[in-house]
């Protein structure tokens, strides 16, 4: 293999984020790691300034110009990178200037961020709470069920002896509280079919969802597109997918009482991980809100069924969706503060689920 080309696919394969930045500033190089970091793509990003990378320039600019005048390596700890249209990332950086016959023409900066590790923590405990809560539920279903269709079927047997119409109507009481108690124990476990994998274009999905909300909601809500259009297709259930997202959607249209602002945005991460997986590459759609949030005690349980911040709520849409989405190896993220809820799907791109 051609060195030249093997570096290259090493450093297309690493973890750290990788760019090279001219003279001029001007972002030239940048690998699949640094393309996670900064939610585009290396077409979109290569040419830019720093300027029109970052939000606060002024710190990496400096970072910059003190690696090319000292022609020594620039070491920068805890960093804060604002992005413009997305979340701030904190980073540790090395800035090694590159030489050419003695004159630096470029800088190598390598981006390493502090919070990856913690984050990977988090998914692995949220993919093992949704599995020790799905086991759960499965186990609480299963001895309530029996019992419930012996209540149903003495009920019936006791309807059939008694001759006074005005008593029957406690049989009736006792079979319809039955069959609600066995509806909602059917909703908790979630659809328990094998999913049914296709070709699936996601926008034609989150339109379907789109349309869907907007009709229900009426004309006080808005829900605008953020999509990327270079989106690889998806192997997944149809159906599971519609019914995933359309839960998010619709708690996302509840807690904004049918007025405010819904954004559908997708991109594609390359060498990204969920939980402690590394995907080649992962598809990530978020439905992001800007409501009042979600109040802070229950941010970490709103997968957890029967948890819900209305009175009016079943608690289940979140857990469901959580659950539909795992079988296609994927995950839920949630992030909440006041005036922006972001609800994260992550779904790999390059296995069969």
């Amino acid at each position: 293999m051609h060195s030249e080309k093997f570096a290259e696919q090493i450093v297309e394969h690493l973890s750290t984020a990788v760019l090279v930045f001219n003279t001029q500033l001007q972002l030239v190089f940048i690998n699949s790691a640094g393309e996670m970091l900064f939610a585009h793509s290396s077409r979109h990003l290569c040419g830019q300034s720093v300027h029109e990378l970052l939000a606060n320039s002024e710190v990496m600019v400096e970072l910059l110009a003190a690696a090319i005048t000292s022609e020594q390596v620039v070491i920068q700890r805890s960093c804060l990178l604002e992005l413009p249209g997305a979340s701030d990332l904190r980073v540790n950086g090395t800035f090694t200037p590159i030489s050419d016959a003695g004159v630096v023409g470029s800088v190598l900066v390598e981006l390493h961020q502090i919070d990856h590790h913690l984050r990977i923590e988090q998914e692995e405990h949220l993919i093992n709470q949704q599995q020790a809560t799905h086991a759960l539920v499965r186990g609480l279903a299963h001895e309530i069920k029996n019992p419930l269709g012996g209540l149903r079927g003495a009920a019936q047997l006791l309807e059939r002896e008694i001759n006074d119409e005005p008593l029957k109507e406690y049989t009736q009481i006792i079979i319809s509280e039955a069959d609600r108690m066995q509806a909602l124990m059917d909703r908790m476990l979630g659809p328990n079919t094998v999913p049914q994998l296709q070709a699936v274009n996601v926008h034609e999905v989150l339109e379907h969802v789109r349309e869907l909300v907007l009709v229900e909601s009426g004309d006080s809500l808005t829900i605008d597109q953020d999509y990327d259009p270079s989106l690889p297709g998806l192997q997944a259930d149809p159906d599971l997918l519609i019914q995933a997202l359309l839960n998010i959607v619709r708690n996302a249209a509840q807690a904004l009482k049918g007025t405010g602002t819904i954004r559908l945005r997708t991109r594609v991460q390359r060498n990204f991980n969920i939980g402690s997986r590394r995907y080649r590459l992962v598809m990530c759609i978020e439905v992001i809100d800007n409501g009042p949030g979600i109040d802070p005690v229950l941010q970490k349980q709103v997968f957890y069924p029967m948890i819900t911040g209305r009175s009016d709520g079943a608690g289940l849409g979140l857990s469901i969706a959580q659950a539909l989405i795992s079988r296609h190896h994927g995950l839920i993220e949630c992030s909440s503060q006041p005036g922006e809820t972001v609800f994260t799907i992550l779904l790999p791109l390059d296995v069969k689920a």
